[in-house]
């Protein structure tokens, strides 16, 4: 992990819509297209085929290329995600298609997110134009809480998000409601939690999710959790596990670090911690005290952004806050590990 500054406000953000099959996705991106705010938008889906918004088609580009009648384009995935994002951006540059200002990708239903975001903060050539802006996971509101007790890939899907939509709200009574409602926060207690019926959704309740440029903004200290500000029930800045009610190989553990760390002491640790257990580190987000410096990092698996050097502190919290989203680590391990980096950072 190198640091270095990451100019992240001329990149085009990217929304990552996933979720069950028979969430809504394709319900709620067709609604966001014909709100006023999204006439310049980029949706890729995952997918040829039906993609509910057909009717809004009014002319093609090339075989792989829509335009919407407000603007807005359509493609499809017919290689990979790589080669559809660049031939995407090639075509605005050049004046092919009408110029966007967002991307939104669909995935499919039964996909493990962690590889789209991976692709996003891995491949320098799309890093150079596009940045994840935020990960939106949609939950079926009927078969909910089902689907966290049977499908990893459910549970994977909101342990990871940045906002969770919950649909078709009406099928269900105030109590199934609430308990669906309880096991996300419990699964994902970082994520906003909308809820959305027929697909209608505010674009502002799903856009800015993430760090938007490399100066310190409203969104930071969201982008990490409100949560990280709080002590434990016991006062300790430790803030300990919040464990899955349904899937009980997913945690999320919180941890707080009076004292600066150098640089390459937490760069180590954190490329030992994802060498041996990459592939169950689901998320990663923290702002770090290097040296008394703001570093923001995020990482997926075994993959990791390039940290972003805040330009000041976003409040007078100037602790050290990690946040991490693991399937079937022992928390106190990674606990353990960075407070012993810490320890020979203050001898």
């Amino acid at each position: 992990m190198n640091q270095q500054r990451d100019l992240l406000a001329s990149r085009l953000p990217v929304s990552l819509i996933t979720g069950f099959l028979g969430s809504g996705k394709t319900t709620l991106i067709s609604q966001l297209v014909r709100h006023p705010d999204m006439n310049k938008v980029a949706v890729i889906i995952n997918e040829v085929g039906e993609i509910g918004i057909d009717h809004d088609l009014v002319s093609m580009s090339n075989e792989n290329i829509s335009l919407l009648a407000n603007g807005c384009i359509c493609c499809s995935v017919r290689t990979d995600l790589q080669d559809t994002l660049r031939d995407l951006f090639a075509q605005r540059r050049s004046g092919l298609i009408p110029e966007f200002d967002r991307v939104m990708i669909e995935t499919t239903g039964l996909a493990d997110p962690a590889p789209v975001i991976q692709t996003l903060m891995s491949d320098t050539l799309i890093g150079a134009q596009f940045r994840l802006d935020g990960m939106i996971s949609l939950i079926d509101a009927f078969h909910g809480l089902n689907l966290l007790k049977n499908e990893s890939v459910a549970n994977k899907q909101i342990a990871m998000a940045d906002c969770v939509v919950i649909t078709k709200t009406d099928l269900v009574a105030l109590e199934q409601l609430d308990e669906l409602q309880q096991a996300i926060v419990q699964l994902q207690p970082m994520s906003k939690i909308l809820f959305s019926l027929n697909g209608n959704a505010q674009p502002n309740d799903l856009i800015n999710l993430g760090l938007n440029s490399s100066r310190v903004n409203n969104n930071t200290l969201y982008f990490l959790g409100e949560d990280l500000n709080q002590l434990s029930s016991d006062g300790e800045r430790y803030l300990g596990k919040k464990q899955a009610l349904h899937d009980s190989s997913i945690a999320t553990l919180s941890l707080r670090f009076e004292t600066p760390f150098q640089w390459q002491a937490f760069s180590s640790a954190m490329e030992l911690l994802s060498q041996l257990r990459g592939p169950d580190l689901l998320r990663v987000k923290g702002i770090v005290n290097v040296d008394g410096k703001p570093i923001v990092v995020q990482g997926v698996q075994h993959i990791f952004h390039p940290p972003v050097k805040l330009d000041r502190w976003p409040s007078d919290d100037h602790d050290t806050r990690l946040v991490f989203i693991s399937r079937n680590i022992e928390v106190t391990a990674i606990k353990n590990l960075f407070s012993a980096v810490g320890a020979v950072v203050a001898h």
